[in-house]
């Protein structure tokens, strides 16, 4: 079997720490791992199966010094637009976790879950693109309810934890809830939230558009329509709350004919990484809390439309720095590496 070898760049970050973690999960056939971070991280270290790796710094030949196979970029959308072509170039496939290069015609959106044929489109440009994270959840539930009923319609509301902005963002929310008890919420000043996070929600994640819709926002519309290869409409709200870990998803499903709630259910049993936790009466739902370090989605409260029987409604939990980010880029990895030996 061939080994590769594999570059995280920003394993420093939160989505490179899950990367790492992932990888001490699975079984991948790796000959080596390369950690790599801008100049002011390099020479720091990070933990991979117990032993330290020195991070080296990202410049653009050291894909072709380390001979990279693969090349996972969570180190921003400016990072991956200067070296992921460099990486490309050296050979690596590149799998992107940043926006740069997802709306990109030539460029595969991928979540294996639902369209896994795209990959092989990475000859095209070199680079794979990782979805937005709470797309990428979002789309794993469509994809088994759209095969089944032609979805046509979906309305989300998104509650999506701080994590999502950064480890700043998390270290934001915890020190204002220590202020909080300590009587001094009032003191503080925002920095990564244009408001106070703490035992607050703000509907707005990035900035607005022309259209009223934030970019956040815009992204689920577009990256669902790439990934599904369907003109399907799309109208997103995303919120930011004061939780760590998980995004959670209220959707509103309308589908060409009726739809069934108990059979959706079990086509959701059925579909890839999805968990189904739906016993309302035992207050048995998904929840932030019950996602965190898990790789599947969540999904509960399916029910029917009280007044539409083409419509359905459901609730979706993921923890987005693993499926909204660092799992899907590893699955992409792992699916890539069975397609090289097809």
């Amino acid at each position: 079997m061939k080994l590769y070898n594999v570059a995280i760049v920003g394993a420093s970050g939160a989505v490179g720490e899950e990367i790492l973690r992932i990888f001490e999960e699975i079984d991948f056939p790796l000959a080596k791992l390369v950690p790599l971070a801008s100049a002011r991280s390099a020479g720091t270290t990070v933990t991979f199966n117990d032993k330290e790796l020195v991070i080296k710094e990202l410049t653009p030949t050291v894909f072709t010094e380390e001979a990279i196979d693969i090349a996972l970029f969570s180190a921003g959308g400016s990072v991956s637009a200067e070296f992921a072509p460099y990486a490309a170039k050296a050979g690596a496939v590149v799998i992107d976790n940043t926006s740069h290069f997802r709306m990109f015609e030539d460029v595969p959106l991928v979540v294996p879950e639902v369209n896994p044929e795209d990959i092989a489109q990475w000859k095209n440009t070199g680079i794979i693109a990782n979805p937005n994270c709470s797309t990428i959840q979002m789309v794993q539930a469509l994809k088994p309810l759209d095969d089944a009923y032609d979805l046509q319609r979906i309305d989300v509301s998104t509650y999506q934890a701080t994590s999502g902005a950064g480890k700043s963002a998390m270290e934001e929310l915890v020190e204002q809830m220590q202020a909080f008890f300590a009587f001094k919420l009032d003191d503080m000043e925002p920095k990564k939230f244009p408001h106070r996070i703490a035992l607050n929600a703000i509907p707005q994640i990035d900035s607005f558009t022309d259209s009223g819709y934030t970019k956040e926002e815009l992204k689920m519309v577009n990256e669902t329509q790439k990934i599904m290869h369907k003109d399907i409409e799309v109208s997103a709200t995303c919120v930011r709350i004061p939780t760590l870990r998980g995004h959670a998803e209220t959707l509103t499903l309308t589908f060409d004919g009726a739809v069934d709630a108990d059979e959706a259910r079990e086509l959701l049993r059925k579909a890839p990484n999805i968990i189904v936790l739906d016993e309302p009466s035992e207050s048995i739902y998904p929840m932030p809390s019950l996602c965190m370090d898990q790789n599947e989605t969540f999904v509960g409260r399916i029910r029917n439309d009280l007044y539409r029987e083409n419509v359905l409604h459901l609730w979706v939990v993921a923890d987005n720095l693993r499926v909204g980010a660092a799992t899907n880029a590893v699955r992409i990895a792992q699916k890539w590496v069975e397609m090289q030996g097809e």
